[in-house]
């Protein structure tokens, strides 16, 4: 791996591509982890209380606390979304990749997407955990 390619997907011979995602990621670096991020501003306040709404948020605030490393989209190796309601999120699924398009890119780390009864902040209908390595160098 280079700097210039702080990471590799992981692709097992004979498995179907995945979609939207990456099955598995090598990193080499520095580790940026965020906490549970949810959709609020960086004053803590709801601008959405839709999902779909909040996610753009979310990804923005992801972005932040990654430029705050040093770090940006393309280093993310990981993500995990926690998610209220599984059929708003399968209801909006095209609106949900052209918003993750246009503020992390095109690049799909791994990730898994869990359906929870509830989130910590009771307006919150998404939070989302983030890994990123930053490449030595």
């Amino acid at each position: 791996m280079t700097a210039l390619t702080p990471h590799m997907f992981l692709q097992p011979d004979g498995w179907v591509p995945a979609k939207g995602y990456a099955n598995g990621m090598l990193a080499e670096g520095r580790m940026v982890v965020t906490g549970g991020l949810v959709g609020w501003n960086a004053q803590q306040v709801w601008e959405h209380q839709d999902m779909l709404g909040q996610f753009r948020q979310t990804l923005i605030n992801i972005v932040a606390v990654l430029e705050a490393a040093g770090a940006a989209p393309e280093h993310l190796v990981r993500l995990t979304w926690y998610i209220t309601d599984k059929q708003e999120y399968l209801a909006n699924l095209r609106d949900f990749g052209a918003a993750y398009r246009e503020i992390i890119g095109r690049h799909f780390p791994a990730m898994a997407v869990v359906q929870v009864v509830a989130l910590m902040e009771d307006d919150a209908k998404i939070e989302i955990e983030a890994t990123a390595v930053i490449p030595h160098g």
